[in-house]
């Protein structure tokens, strides 16, 4: 106790406290194992207006006689202390203004209840951790540590810069059960998440351009946009932004083409009981088979199914990817005329899907853009949102994938 009474110029130093405030004294409670630091500061003390500025403003009232805030917990004994701030907070009578403001405090965001010091120990501990975890361990309620955390990464994203943007990937996630849905929208160069809003369609497109009209910046600079071939997407992308090029994300491209494929066999497999159980060998890529999966695929080639017919379809558009783009056009031509005549409905849809959409197909082999980091950040978040057992809100989830991602 004496160690502790005796160091005041180490809790100063600590919390930055600068003239005209000092540390007043100081009360352990060991009941509740709590530290409680008075701050005060000299009669005729003068302070700075938040608004312009100006320098020694004199005092006008007090605001708040026992303003608290939440610091650092002070070791004891190797025992814990929650510490307490305590100030008077008082407000100025601002000559240049003509006002009266409340002065803001060297240790603290205003309104925020907590220190500077605290508040970083708790982001510290969110990127380790979940926030209820986090929560718990500095004994605050997880409404309080959410607040912190959305002002974090709320002022890393107002710092974040648009001007080079040109090409951005676009996807969707689930936010929760019942067909819940967050859109992000990410810059495929610098591989930043650069926007998330709750929904998923053409006000999503609409969205996202007020955010970029709000930012300075126009819609017309992005000159790309990659994204599924969801109608509603493809209505937003011509009403919000339609000096913007669209590449189709290959990788739904075949997965359109392995729902047919799934379609024939569901069809056929109520005339050929061989097929049931064999879902995932139609879609699995032929090298990632095992050794049994192979011979089991090999007998079912040779029972000449419908859907055998329909798997050779999705393996030829797997080598279109491979063409060079000067036989890209023809080669995808070909391959519709042939899903055309395969008598396989579900085939014959796909063409009639892809001739629809051929130019953004087609726009793949000069852009090469992809949803693939999109989707690798979709499978991340949503590891992270099953470690924290889900959230309360979208709008945490939101402040999750911004930190997770550009952090």
């Amino acid at each position: 106790m004496k160690d502790l009474e005796s160091e005041y110029d180490i809790f100063e130093s600590g919390l930055n406290i600068q003239a005209p405030w000092h540390i007043s004294y100081r009360t352990l409670t060991e009941k509740e194992k709590t530290l409680h630091i008075y701050i005060r500061y000299g009669r005729g003390s003068r302070f700075s207006c938040p608004n312009c500025g100006h320098h020694h403003c004199p005092v006008h009232d007090i605001l708040d006689q026992d303003r608290t805030w939440r610091h650092l917990d002070f070791h004891l004994d190797f025992w814990p202390y929650m510490t307490i701030l305590h100030a008077k907070m008082p407000r100025v009578n601002c000559p240049s203004c003509r006002k009266i403001r409340t002065i803001n405090i060297d240790w603290e965001r205003p309104g925020a209840g907590l220190s500077h010091a605290f508040k970083y120990h708790v982001m510290s501990l969110m990127a380790e951790m979940p926030v209820y975890a986090a929560a718990r361990l500095v004994e605050e309620h997880d409404t309080r540590v959410w607040r912190v955390f959305h002002y974090y990464v709320e002022e890393a994203m107002e710092q974040i810069e648009l001007t080079n943007v040109r090409h951005v990937a676009v996807d969707e996630t689930s936010s929760r059960r019942g067909h819940q849905y967050v859109t992000l929208f990410m810059d495929s160069d610098t591989k930043r998440l650069l926007f998330a809003t709750r929904g998923k369609g053409a006000d999503v497109l609409k969205t996202f351009r007020h955010f970029l009209i709000n930012k300075g910046i126009s819609p017309s600079q992005i000159k790309e946009m990659c994204m599924d071939m969801y109608p509603s997407f493809i209505a937003g992308l011509e009403r919000h932004f339609p000096d913007t090029a669209v590449t189709f994300d290959k990788f739904h491209v075949m997965k359109i083409v392995n729902e047919g494929v799934d379609k024939v066999r569901r069809q056929e497999q109520s005339e050929q009981p061989a097929l049931k159980k064999t879902r995932y060998l139609w879609l699995k890529n032929q090298r990632n088979l095992s050794h049994e999966q192979e011979e089991k695929m090999t007998k079912l080639k040779d029972m000449d199914l419908a859907t055998g017919r329909a798997y050779r379809l999705k393996l030829s558009l797997q080598e279109f990817w491979t063409m060079p783009g000067a036989v890209a056009d023809l080669y995808l031509h070909e391959w519709r005329q042939w899903a055309m005549c395969s008598r396989l409905q579900p085939m014959i849809d796909v063409g009639k899907t892809l001739k629809n959409h051929e130019y953004g197909i087609l726009r793949w082999f000069r852009t090469r853009m992809t949803n693939g980091l999109i989707e690798g950040v979709n499978s991340l978040i949503q590891a992270t949102k099953r470690k924290a057992r889900g959230y309360r809100s979208t709008g945490n989830l939101i402040a999750i994938m911004y930190a997770t991602v550009n952090k």
